[in-house]
């Protein structure tokens, strides 16, 4: 099934930049950082690494990374960015790495890019040694929820989001900057239930405030802030 990656992937590269959007660079970065440090991990999988920015910043850590993305455009372009680096082209139900071979598995923003969730998590706990971690910036069930056309205005109102099947799974096209690409709604229980029944013991929750300089911009966000991170644990 065409998912839109192939289509959008130089869009892709162009939206993020070397410094990435708004999500990453002022909500998601530092959190993210920080919880990758706090675990001592020396080596890491990202999944669905995209064009290889989280692998860099990784690397400058000095922790092993290596980035798998079913989108060969955006493997070749993190292999041009960092012709160090380790880059495999394939997908998160079928990691094409041995077991327990990595200290932290990252899900950047891509839990909502996956369609057998349950592949992936089983992947993802096959690959990771006991005791490491897995890293997970998501999307909030209700942005999902809203589908891509949710938003609406009314008055001085800073944004309503008009939701639909909350509870139901479900694939939908969204788009922005060029970017046309399949995202998946699912409640965040699939998230929670999926990750407890691998036998993951949650270690960390928290939904970020913005960092953006411009007050407004900060308040914005804020005010409706749809980013969250979890840590989770292999006992």
């Amino acid at each position: 099934m065409d998912n839109g990656w192939d289509a959008s992937a130089d869009a892709w590269i162009n939206a993020q930049g070397p410094d990435g959007d708004h999500a990453r660079k002022y909500v998601l970065d530092t959190e993210m950082m920080a919880r990758l440090r706090g675990t001592g991990a020396r080596s890491l999988v990202d999944i669905g690494c995209g064009e290889g920015r989280f692998c860099r910043m990784a690397a400058e850590l000095g922790i092993s990374a290596t980035g798998i993305d079913p989108t060969e455009a955006l493997i070749n372009h993190a292999r041009e960015q960092d012709p160090n680096g380790t880059y495999h082209l394939g997908k998160a139900e079928a990691l094409p790495l041995p077991d327990a071979s990595v200290d932290c598995v990252v899900f950047y923003l891509t839990l909502i890019d996956i369609p057998d969730l349950a592949a992936a998590i089983a992947e993802a706990h096959r690959v990771l040694r006991r005791g490491g971690h897995v890293l997970i910036a998501n999307l909030a069930g209700f942005i999902t929820a809203a589908r891509h056309d949710g938003w609406s205005r009314k008055g001085n109102v800073t944004g309503i989001l008009e939701l639909t099947g909350y509870l139901d799974e479900d694939v939908y096209w969204t788009h922005w900057a060029g970017i046309r690409i399949h995202n998946h709604h699912r409640p965040p229980k699939t998230y929670f239930q999926g990750f407890l029944n691998a036998g993951l013991v949650l270690t960390h929750y928290d939904e970020p405030r913005s960092t953006h300089p411009d007050a407004d911009q900060r308040a914005r966000y804020d005010n409706v802030a749809y980013l969250t991170l979890m840590e989770w644990q292999k006992p």
